[in-house]
């Protein structure tokens, strides 16, 4: 009886940390501000993205400076060499950053409190208004055309109802830290219970290899689904691509860490296994 109570509070223990640690790793990634920018910010580095962006900036601060007609010819190089320079300014990673974060606020903002222009069905909204801000600084230092940086230029990212995904996930994935106290307890119950605790270390070290395995091709499946979505916008399908990539490379390493920690429990039980063998046999041969 108490081996297999052992048996199922392991099953159970690997059950609730294939939960878990997916939505653990998405809390502290996407859903919590701070992650979401740490995630993101290398993803202003990308040659292309950072041309598109910085186009996407310009195209904005142009359309809603109200730069007066007769000026129009005269503004748009400068804005266009502005746009060239944006990256290699001073205030381009706080500018990056803070549109990170404005980005953040708009996508998992609840939807009735978004302005009329954010695309509530939309799964992300840039809004690029820190760099176009960047860009007025630039061109009214350069010339004597006061410009006033809008106070939102949006992307949308997405398709349609993924609104009500982003939601769900809001919801859901700050529990994965409570299946995991779960989790811990199922494993700590099927030591106590155990009659041989080698084979419970065994068998936390096989599951938690299976469970690297089942992430690995989970993450895979759900990167290759994201990528093969369109928006019909080049700067969103830049950012798409970037972060697909971005939240591989993060979830990745979650991976290989439970990768090893199954590895060093399984290598523990064996051990383990081993040297209580050799203790009955040096008893036996006395």
């Amino acid at each position: 009886m108490r081996t297999f109570v052992s048996a199922v509070a392991v099953l159970i223990g690997l059950l609730m940390t294939a939960v878990a640690v997916p939505a653990m790793w998405v809390d502290q990634n996407i859903v919590q501000e701070d992650g979401f920018v740490a995630l993101t910010a290398p993803l202003g580095k990308d040659p292309a993205f950072q041309q598109r962006l910085a186009a996407a900036a310009v195209d904005g601060l142009a359309a809603s400076a109200g730069i007066p007609e007769a000026f129009t010819e005269l503004a748009r190089p400068v804005l266009d060499s502005a746009a060239r320079s944006l990256t290699g300014l001073p205030g381009y990673p706080e500018a990056w950053a803070e549109t990170l974060r404005k980005s953040h606020r708009l996508t998992f903002a609840d939807p009735s409190t978004l302005p009329p222009e954010v695309d509530g069905t939309s799964s992300l909204t840039l809004d690029v208004a820190p760099l176009a801000g960047l860009v007025a600084k630039q061109v009214t230092e350069a010339t004597t055309l006061p410009l006033e940086a809008p106070g939102q230029v949006l992307v949308h990212i997405g398709q349609s109802d993924q609104r009500q995904m982003i939601e769900r996930v809001t919801v859901y994935a700050p529990m994965g830290y409570a299946v995991a106290v779960g989790a811990a307890i199922a494993f700590m119950l099927a030591f106590v219970a155990a009659r041989r605790r080698w084979t419970v270390l065994v068998g936390m070290g096989v599951g938690a290899l299976v469970l690297a395995g089942v992430w690995k091709l989970a993450s895979d499946a759900a990167g290759a689904a994201v990528a093969g979505t369109s928006s019909g916008n080049d700067v969103a399908e830049l950012f798409k691509n970037e972060f697909v990539a971005a939240c591989s490379a993060s979830f990745g390493q979650w991976i290989v860490a439970a990768a090893v920690a199954g590895a060093v429990l399984l290598g523990t039980g064996v051990a383990v296994r081993a040297a209580g063998g050799r203790n009955r046999g040096r008893i036996e041969h006395r």
